[in-house]
């Protein structure tokens, strides 16, 4: 159980192989620290290489400013230089207010069209070319007397103030509900017209369904997440409460399938940079799919064999994305994707407790995931920031 796991035991004889553990009752005085703080410095000596700068010029497809509209720019224009970030997406171009909710609750609500205008004209003022904004829409109230045109009616406006995608928040799925309180499924029919929508203005979709699946695994011992359930509860999803991992996922396929005129960038690997094969898969059958690496770097660091071979098949299929913008976590992202570094930490803790190892991707699969894919399917990517080849 989670408590025996967070009070800690020391280890037992038949854990450790011949080798028998300090029995407990012998040292009742000693402090045995709980098992997320034992984090021992490597003594291994290894070679090692820090990249703070990608080799080649990059899109970060995956990146949020929520004040775009009124930040000033300059100081993230500088570290995108230093870490040779050619173009910024800023997935949330509507941003977020708070609002109070009819039992004195509050929760957030995104803003208007006219923000998201005014972040667009932000970016294009401060940095021309430098940054992408997409747009937002909010599932909440699906089927309400004229919700779906308002929000047809939105999307088509902010493309035309310059937006240049759609990103599609968690919610989906998970949390959001319609007029009449129900959950409202990923591939629910009713929204079928935002997604066909995007692929008649041809600006692409970027999903995120689900949570990593062990967010729905009990909280023990056996749960290779059980770090990040403990340091952040609020996201352990109830089976008793919450659909499934499969079939949240399971809606999200059947909504690429249905719109195959519609081009769709599946956020974290999908939660299946754990099973790659079982990514792969999905990637075979439905070719109006991509995805993007944010956030999931630690299961591709972990199995650098596999994963370069998957790269080098998929390399038509993989954008570069971070998530948040913190720019030293870049270095670890350059470290894993371009060196054949051993035994290296990720930059958080509840994500990988494991170490890393690089995958070193040939030079080609660099340049497709850094920028040659993206400039396939992204609107308004100017061509002259990245090379000729």
């Amino acid at each position: 159980m989670l408590l025996a796991l967070v009070l800690a035991s020391p280890p037992t004889a038949h854990s450790q192989g011949a080798e028998a553990a300090p029995n407990a009752d012998s040292n009742a005085d000693s402090d045995w620290p709980v098992f997320y703080e034992y984090y021992p410095p490597s003594t291994l000596v290894v070679p090692e290489h820090e990249v703070r700068r990608a080799k080649y010029p990059l899109v970060d497809v995956h990146s949020h400013l929520f004040e775009m509209a009124d930040q000033d720019l300059s100081e993230v224009v500088a570290e995108m230089d230093e870490l040779n970030m050619a173009v910024m997406v800023n997935l949330s171009g509507r941003g977020f207010d708070r609002v109070a909710n009819p039992d004195g609750t509050m929760r957030f609500a995104l803003r208007g069209g006219d923000y998201l205008e005014r972040a667009v004209k932000n970016g294009r003022v401060s940095a021309p070319g430098r940054f992408l904004v997409f747009t937002n829409f909010d599932p909440n109230g699906l089927g309400e007397a004229g919700w779906l045109e308002r929000t047809l009616a939105q999307l088509e406006t902010d493309v035309a103030n310059g937006a240049q995608g759609l990103k599609v928040y968690k919610s989906l799925g998970l949390g959001a509900v319609d007029a009449e309180g129900k959950r409202i499924a990923v591939d629910d029919p009713r929204l079928d017209p935002i997604w066909a929508k995007c692929g008649e203005l041809e600006v692409p979709v970027l999903i995120h369904s689900g949570e990593p699946a062990a967010f729905w695994l009990p909280k023990d011992e056996h749960n290779e997440r059980l770090f990040e359930l403990i340091q952040k509860p609020e996201r352990y999803r109830d089976p008793e409460r919450v659909p499934s991992w499969d079939q949240i996922m399971g809606e999200q396929r059947s909504l690429f399938a249905k719109h195959p005129e519609t081009t769709f960038v599946m956020a974290h690997l999908g939660w299946m940079g754990n099973d790659l094969a079982r990514l792969g898969q999905l990637l075979d059958e439905l070719p109006n799919v991509y995805t993007e690496i944010g956030a999931v770097l630690g299961e591709l660091g972990r199995q650098p064999k596999t994963a370069h071979a998957w790269f080098v098949r998929y390399q038509d299929r993989v954008l570069f994305g971070k998530d948040s913008w913190t720019p030293s976590e870049y270095h670890v992202y350059f470290r894993v994707l371009e060196t054949d570094d051993e035994y290296f930490d990720y930059y958080r803790r509840r994500h990988a407790f494991w170490k890393m190892y690089g995958m070193k991707l040939p030079d080609e699969v660099l340049k497709k995931l850094y920028y040659k894919n993206a400039l396939e399917i992204l609107p308004g990517l100017d061509r002259s920031l990245f090379p000729a080849d």
